[in-house]
């Protein structure tokens, strides 16, 4: 288990396999007076993508004592486009500054012919898709001199045209460009609703041996607009029980890795 760092000590780059938090400047102060026993923690990248200011002196802060988890939300790895040059060379820099032990993205696109969208889209499960998200999976961490893992993504719509499932997509995925797999549990559970799969028999499939970081977080019920349950990924509100059930059921597979609740 790694010791918290103090300032002035040569940075921890590896991340412990216990609980971390996402990071948030709200909670500076009580941060920086009380050092919490915290494993480590996790920041979004498009956060911190200016030169300087604030933001930055709080994380160099923190980056000094605790090992950092750098999570993207931005990249766009499953878009049809090509990856965006200097959204690449603006992760580089701040992976080269900050030194994370992970650095995750999301199995989803966000990006339309240059237009930027507020959501993770969902994509068709197929082997034309796999060979394109691999391409950009491969150029990715050759831009980043970095191993990246690759998150489940939480949908509300899927493609008629799927025709591999999510964990095969993902093993295969994993097993082609040497990345690994951040697991969301929550995000299981929340797809297993929406779309009426059995998300324990998910799990049971998914590539265990790959996934280098758990994901945990809080969701909600909305409307539907027909018969049947309709779950948001929200992350504001505590983990529900069954996502714990879950978690267990994980751990059972993949043994102790660094976690965090979102």
């Amino acid at each position: 288990m790694l010791a918290v760092q103090h300032a002035g000590q040569h940075r921890l780059a590896s991340i412990p396999a216990r609980a971390g938090i996402g990071l948030k400047p709200e909670h500076r102060m009580a941060i920086m007076q009380s050092l919490p026993d915290i494993g480590w923690f996790e920041v979004h990248a498009e956060n911190y993508m200016g030169a300087g200011g604030p933001p930055h002196r709080f994380l160099e802060w923190v980056r000094e004592r605790y090992p950092l988890s750098i999570h993207g939300v931005g990249l766009s790895i499953g878009g049809a486009g090509p990856l965006d040059k200097l959204h690449l060379k603006r992760l580089r820099a701040l992976i080269d500054r900050y030194e994370p032990g992970l650095f995750s993205e999301h199995l989803a696109w966000s990006t339309h012919e240059g237009v930027y969208f507020n959501d993770l889209l969902p994509l068709p499960y197929t082997a034309e898709t796999l060979a394109h998200v691999a391409a950009h999976v491969d150029e990715a961490q050759c831009a980043l001199g970095k191993q990246i893992l690759i998150e489940n993504p939480s949908t509300y719509v899927a493609f008629d045209a799927c025709e591999i499932g999510e964990p095969e997509f993902l093993s295969e995925l994993a097993r082609g460009t040497g990345c690994g797999l951040l697991l969301d549990v929550n995000n299981i559970y929340v797809s297993a609703a929406n779309h009426g799969f059995d998300a324990d028999a998910h799990l049971d499939a998914f590539p265990a041996g790959h996934v280098g970081e758990i994901h945990l977080a809080g969701h909600f019920e909305a409307e539907a607009d027909e018969d049947g349950r309709l779950l948001i990924d929200a992350h504001d509100s505590p983990v529900r029980d069954a996502v714990w059930s879950l978690y267990e059921r994980a751990l059972r597979r993949t043994g102790p890795l660094p976690a965090v609740i979102e």
